[in-house]
């Protein structure tokens, strides 16, 4: 259901483009790796994700079970709540491993959170935390990286900033990109699994950001 609706309410708030590198696959049972920069980036992953058929469950922070009707759909849509900083937050990895294992995709966001700048530019990603790399040991799964950009365009900085974009971003519809890379294989033993990762990812926010325009990605 949350990807159909991203699918739906994103494309009224901005306008979508995807692409994917030559030898990317969705395969079931992959990991899918994105940057997270917006509170919005998570409606745009999925709304570009839902057009090339997949349709994920996401690892997200607990608190959002606690909102009213999102809090249910996501419990039934089998998505992961993250407890952070908790003795729980192993078992999100278990659950992970166990939808991995039905086929699912799973969809991470391995920066741990969203940035502390107040502005509504990009920039690369964050350092990853270690979660993804021992989601991927544990499971042998392909890891997919998926940049995104232009969702900072629609809602960041300070709450005010934030609803104001949140409302206004209908009638500006900013442009957005998701790019998809190829799968990595990061069950070898001896290999900074984190470091690749966000390596990965980072070539493909880049991108997505160039294809926008967006001054970081240019100037590297």
């Amino acid at each position: 259901m949350l990807s159909r609706l991203a699918d739906v309410l994103v494309p009224a708030f901005g306008r979508l483009t995807v692409t994917a590198d030559a030898g990317a696959v969705l395969a079931p049972g992959s990991i899918i790796a994105a940057n997270h920069t917006s509170l919005a980036d998570p409606a745009v992953v999925l709304a570009a994700l839902h057009r090339l058929g997949a349709r994920p469950v996401v690892m997200a922070a607990a608190g959002l079970w606690r909102v009213p009707v999102l809090g249910g759909a996501l419990a039934r849509e089998g998505h992961i709540p993250v407890h952070r900083g908790d003795r729980r937050a192993a078992d999100a990895l278990d659950e992970a491993v166990e939808a991995l294992g039905r086929g699912r995709l799973v969809l991470i966001y391995a920066e741990g959170g969203l940035p502390r700048r107040t502005d509504a530019a990009e920039a690369a990603p964050e350092a990853f935390r270690s979660g993804l790399s021992r989601l991927a040991r544990k499971s042998g799964a392909p890891v997919v990286p998926v940049g995104q950009a232009g969702a900072r365009r629609v809602t960041s900085g300070s709450v005010p900033k934030q609803l104001a974009g949140l409302f206004t971003a209908p009638l500006r519809r900013p442009d957005l990109h998701v790019h998809i890379g190829a799968p990595l294989d990061l069950s070898a033993e001896g290999i900074d699994r984190t470091e690749r990762a966000r390596t990965a990812v980072t070539a493909a926010w880049r991108t997505a950001a160039t294809r926008l325009g967006e001054p970081a990605a240019l100037a590297a």
